[in-house]
């Protein structure tokens, strides 16, 4: 064998394998071994009341299920009657403008106290984040106790302020009134959400180049335009997600409505998706049309939030 025919089988032949090939292996996959119990734990708990919800939804509940009957599967007839309902539309219509608008006032009064709190000094920092962080943690019937006395129609201190102030609302019913009812409904959900968004937005401001930001108003951009075209350019994924989060969250909220509703609002004319489908299975013990509008929650919520995802998706990609 010539020294030309070694030199090409000593080419052809493949590198041996290195010993630490396994244990790199290894080290790939331990990340996802250690990862598995939470997935499955995380699936478990989440896709079971889906699934749940799923089986119950296309089922008929009436008042033989009462009294132990096992109940029969109608398949898709309860989400027929479901959409034939006019009354199920204005509630979804109802829903989904309650959401979004409260969600934008949130998102802006949010905005607007974040950067009061990255414009102040630290003892007015800390003042407002204290005071923003009590109204987050407080529990929300002893919230909703507060705003029931302050909108109440007979000694509430907002109508006592305004028929001080020459206006006429005296004995005026906040509740009685769908739109009024509404606005209450907004402003008390919107105080409730402002310390999340503000602080996430103030994380988001502390990322903030400081040199950027006065090397932009060294060439003369004024406050507006610096925080147009320089700031929230560069906290706009943590804007995004709140404000998904936000929407997702005011499209579920039931408490705050609730609780408003039982001091004497008239239901039918106030519901939300999140009261609709409490009516619908603990008010009317109809737990299948009850699971059948949480069903199409869910959906309806995967499809507000999937423009936004989308987004996502396209810049993970780029």
């Amino acid at each position: 064998m010539t020294a030309t025919e070694d030199t090409r089988i000593a080419v052809a032949a493949p590198p041996p394998p290195s010993p630490d090939a396994p244990r790199r292996r290894r080290g790939r996959l331990t990340p996802y071994t250690l990862l598995l119990p939470a997935i499955v734990i995380l699936l478990v708990a989440l896709g079971y009341p889906v699934v749940w919800q799923l089986i119950t939804s296309m089922q008929h509940f009436g008042l033989a299920q009462q009294f132990g009957k096992p109940a029969d599967f109608v398949w898709f007839e309860n989400y027929i009657t479901l959409f034939s309902d006019g009354y199920t539309w204005v509630v979804v219509a109802r829903s989904i403008a309650f959401c979004l608008v409260t969600a934008a006032v949130t998102v802006v009064i949010g905005v607007g106290t974040a950067l009061l709190m990255n414009a102040v000094n630290r003892v007015v920092r800390i003042i407002l984040q204290v005071a923003l962080l009590l109204a987050w943690a407080m529990p929300v019937v002893a919230a909703m106790t507060v705003w029931n006395w302050l909108f109440d129609w007979r000694r509430g201190v907002v109508n006592y302020v305004l028929t001080s102030w020459g206006l006429d609302f005296q004995d005026h019913n906040w509740l009685q009134n769908p739109l009024s009812f509404f606005f209450v409904a907004m402003v008390i959900v919107t105080w409730m959400s402002v310390p999340f968004v503000a602080f996430s937005i103030y994380a988001g401001l502390t990322q903030v180049s400081t040199e950027v930001v006065e090397a932009a108003q060294m060439d003369g951009a004024r406050g507006w335009q610096r925080l147009r075209y320089i700031i929230l350019p560069i906290i706009r994924p943590v804007l995004g997600i709140v404000l998904l989060l936000q929407i997702i969250w005011d499209l579920r909220v039931f408490a705050q409505i609730k609780l408003l509703q039982d001091k004497g609002s008239i239901a039918s004319e106030t519901n939300l998706l999140g009261t609709y489908i409490y009516q619908l299975g603990v008010g009317s013990s109809d737990f299948a049309m009850a699971s059948a509008v949480s069903v199409f929650v869910l959906v309806l919520t995967v499809a507000l939030s999937w423009f936004y995802v989308r987004h996502l998706l396209k810049e993970d990609e780029s």
